[in-house]
């Protein structure tokens, strides 16, 4: 189990040296029983960090926002960004390394492992717990969590609060780290893709009747969007912001910036920009979940990531995010690739 004094000591290690322009970790937030992100800038407010099941954020998020803060800065601080990293936010930076957003030298990363368990979803917390309010959510030793509400301890086994990703996680140790921390013994999965499969089983019509009364939710907030942290262009292609079309828009300005889609929540164009966002995400999804846990609307995104996911695997042999000298999925070919789609 990952001791939060070791946690803290590294943190303040690389603090005290001037190692790191600053630290990316977890605080308890204030009066709840959630962790969220803080910024450690001092070896003093390392006291501050936090490591339990509520740490379920991506930090990794905060990385892409400081390379593009970099990027505009004319005399940028060049030391690296610490972090500290679960599994999943560890093959996130190793796809930020294949595609040269960022260079390895650019993050401090303090690995913790997720052990036998995982994070925790908000949503299942509050269905077992009937609406008590909770007071804390800490690690067991027997693949539980120990959960303090206003009545009481409840000690619940962790498979019936885990989040779906970490259910299905396989790499519960942080693939690339500086500093690793827990256990190292990897978690089988006997299914990773165990969320996708009451949908395969259902007919063409019924997939595609679930996912349009889905895309009906939608509000277009791109919470989704905002919350991934392989969502890095500084211009989304399917929601231009610096292209608008008036009096004085010549047709050949227009033929250059194409407006592929309306910003009006209307159900044709969630479906587009949903397709759209899964096809970008293909073999870059490293299934953190953090797109779905935004979502205000509850739309089961992690999902159809998956289901590329899958894909991805079963035609291509292709795990995302456990090889940054492996080339990008839709970069590369085999001659044994599958042919048949070619037409």
């Amino acid at each position: 189990m990952v001791n939060i004094e070791d946690l803290k000591s590294e943190a303040r290690r690389v603090l005290k040296g001037g190692k790191v322009k600053y630290i990316i970790g977890y605080e308890r937030a204030s009066e709840t029983w959630k962790a969220n992100p803080i910024f450690l800038r001092t070896p003093e407010a390392v006291d501050k960090l936090v490591w339990d099941p509520t740490c379920f954020h991506n930090l990794v998020r905060f990385v892409v926002d400081e390379k593009r803060r970099k990027a505009k800065e004319k005399q940028p601080d060049t030391r690296p960004v610490g972090i500290v990293a679960k599994g999943c936010d560890s093959r996130a930076i190793i796809v930020l390394l294949q595609e040269k957003f960022i260079e390895r030298m650019d993050v401090y990363i303090i690995g913790v492992s997720c052990e036998s368990t995982g994070v925790i979803d908000e949503r299942k917390l509050a269905k077992k717990t009937a609406g008590k309010t909770v007071r804390k959510v800490e690690f067991g030793e027997k693949q539980n969590y120990i959960v303090t509400t206003e009545d009481g301890t409840m000690d619940i086994p962790a498979a019936e609060i885990m989040a779906d990703r970490c259910l299905e996680c396989i790499a519960n140790i942080p693939v690339v780290s500086d500093h690793l921390l827990g256990d190292k013994t990897k978690r089988a999965v006997a299914r990773p893709f165990q969320s996708v499969e009451k949908l395969e089983s259902l007919s063409q019509e019924d997939k595609w009747k679930f996912w349009t009364d889905q895309m009906k939710k939608c509000i277009r907030c791109y919470a989704c969007r905002s919350a991934c942290p392989m969502c890095y262009c500084d211009e989304c292609v399917v929601d231009t912001i610096n292209f608008a079309v008036t009096a004085d828009t010549t047709a050949e300005e227009k033929a250059q910036r194409i407006k592929w889609l309306e910003k009006s929540p209307v159900d044709s164009e969630n479906i587009f920009y949903h397709l759209v966002r899964a096809i970008h995400l293909a073999g870059r999804c490293i299934d953190c979940g953090e797109c779905e846990r935004a979502c205000p609307v509850n739309i089961p995104l992690r999902m159809l990531n998956k289901k590329m996911e899958k894909e991805a695997k079963e035609l291509f042999g292709y795990d995302v995010g456990f090889d940054a000298d492996q080339p990008a999925l839709i970069s590369c070919f085999r001659d044994g690739d599958p042919e048949d789609f070619i037409r």
